[in-house]
């Protein structure tokens, strides 16, 4: 399939161009190929120049991460920006980018699919970003304490970046928003759920949560972002019988 075939199956999936007044990332296709068919996928969370060595390694022709090398300002070409670019290009490699249409989607999402391994039932939409919700709320079933809620999100049995169990011993309810989303455990606290999970954690928030008695798993930035790119690469590999691969490269954050 052809780059331009593909972005046709991605905005057949993702919702791209309804986040282009919200989203600072440049959603879509960032780097063009020669034109040449493209025979195999890499998925990866960062547009670094690890995943793309790793991508030109295993053979693909485009790559497609969570976050991408544009974000809603001008960037000169140089610098690392300008050694991403060249090798893009030197390999032939295509860039392709979902941000927030990669979080909000219901169903092929990271926040749905961090949903679906907590069991979360009744959802309802949860995390306002510019008017739009990006994550979800709703029951746990069964009910599980904190560090099970933990346990079930962790990917590959890394450790999560934190738990701050200062709520109720057992949950029975639960919002998520993957990524860094730490402000949005105020919203939490206002809809009084028991439990929040998400990416990262902040200082700022710290005695709210405390004093809200709101229970929070931090899974870490990296490790609650795989899970969309994860159902993306199986729509690929199962629609288009296309080659894939997921590139992992961590950061611990």
């Amino acid at each position: 399939m052809t780059v331009h075939d593909l972005d046709g199956f991605f905005r057949s999936l993702l919702d791209i161009d309804g986040f282009s007044a919200t989203d600072r990332s440049l959603n879509g296709l960032q780097v063009g190929n020669n034109g040449e068919p493209v025979q195999k996928i890499a998925f990866a969370v960062d547009a670094c120049l690890e995943s793309f060595k790793k991508a030109a390694d295993a053979g693909a022709g485009l790559i497609f991460v969570h976050h991408g090398l544009f974000w809603g300002y001008p960037l000169q070409v140089t610098g690392r920006h300008r050694s991403r670019l060249q090798f893009l290009l030197d390999n032939n490699i295509a860039l392709y980018a979902a941000h927030l249409p990669l979080d909000q989607h219901p169903s092929l999402g990271n926040n749905a699919a961090l949903a679906d391994m907590l069991n979360l039932t009744d959802r309802e939409p949860f995390g306002n970003h510019h008017g739009r919700a990006i994550g979800c709320w709703g029951k746990l079933s069964p009910e599980m304490s904190v560090d099970e809620a933990a346990r079930r999100i962790r990917y590959l049995d890394r450790p999560v970046a934190g738990i701050f169990p200062f709520g109720v011993p057992l949950n029975k309810t639960c919002a998520v928003i993957s990524g860094g989303a730490p402000e949005l455990a105020y919203e939490a606290i206002e809809r009084k759920i028991d439990l929040y999970v998400t990416g990262e954690s902040s200082h700022t928030i710290y005695h709210h949560i405390l004093e809200g008695k709101l229970n929070v798993v931090a899974g870490g930035h990296y490790n609650t972002e795989v899970w969309g790119l994860r159902r993306i690469m199986e729509q690929c590999a199962f629609k288009l019988s296309l080659a894939v691969e997921f590139i992992d490269v961590p950061t611990g954050l």
